[in-house]
């Protein structure tokens, strides 16, 4: 079954240029060329990924982002004019699985939606939960439950966290968890872990004295059980 791609993108000759590639490369694909028709396709079609123009009318891509991630963790490719750092982490802090520079080879975009895609698919018979005090890590449901409550969290910030507690005390280099969490084709750099990073401490820090999320400065990160 083919795989079905909503490419959100106000530019009518880019959206035609990028539906004949990837309908010649076997995807299935649906145009919506502002935000509003991007979040009504999204909702009526649940595509398998998103390819997402940040500059749109209606309701921009970091709108749009966010309303998808309040209901799925359907991967999500920002496509943008702007190279800027802020603009990178503002779409990661979002959720955003990866990001492209305007203008990209064909070639490259292909590669990050494989990846991406490649990254994003968990085999149906894995079984992966953890449970430490007041901390529960769910890769099977995706669900992060701190001090009791169910805690809304994009799908590789709890990758990451995974990661780190299922060696606890075990300290992983930025790059480590780069080829490990988000896999060795990833075109980003090592910023994308500080940012998930310090999302995730927003959510569990001080929760528990038997566990931390820690820096270990100079190196990276660990899962620091006491």
């Amino acid at each position: 079954m083919a795989r079905n791609i909503l490419v959100v993108e106000d530019d009518r000759n880019i959206s035609e240029l990028l539906r004949m590639y990837l309908e010649k490369e076997g995807f299935e694909v649906r145009l919506a060329y502002d935000g509003g028709k991007a979040v009504e396709e999204f909702e009526k079609q649940q595509p398998d990924m998103v390819l997402l123009d940040i500059m749109l009318p209606v309701l921009d891509g970091w709108q749009v982002c966010e309303r998808i991630r309040q209901k799925a963790r359907t991967p999500i490719i920002m496509l943008t004019a702007k190279s800027d750092v802020t603009d990178r982490i503002t779409g990661l802090e979002m959720g955003a699985d990866d990001y492209l520079v305007k203008p990209f080879e064909m070639k490259e975009l292909m590669a990050r939606i494989n990846a991406v895609l490649r990254r994003t698919e968990i085999p149906d018979d894995t079984k992966k939960r953890l449970a430490f005090d007041k901390l529960i890590i769910n890769l099977d449901s995706y669900e992060l439950t701190v001090d009791g409550k169910q805690v809304d969290t994009p799908p590789k910030e709890l990758e990451l966290l995974y990661h780190l507690a299922s060696t606890p005390n075990r300290v992983y280099t930025r790059n480590q968890l780069l080829d490990e969490v988000w896999g060795f084709d990833y075109f980003g750099d090592s910023r994308t872990v500080d940012v998930h990073i310090k999302r995730l401490r927003e959510k569990v820090e001080g929760v528990s004295e038997q566990w931390e999320l820690k820096t270990v400065w100079g190196v990276g990160y660990k899962f620091e059980v006491k």
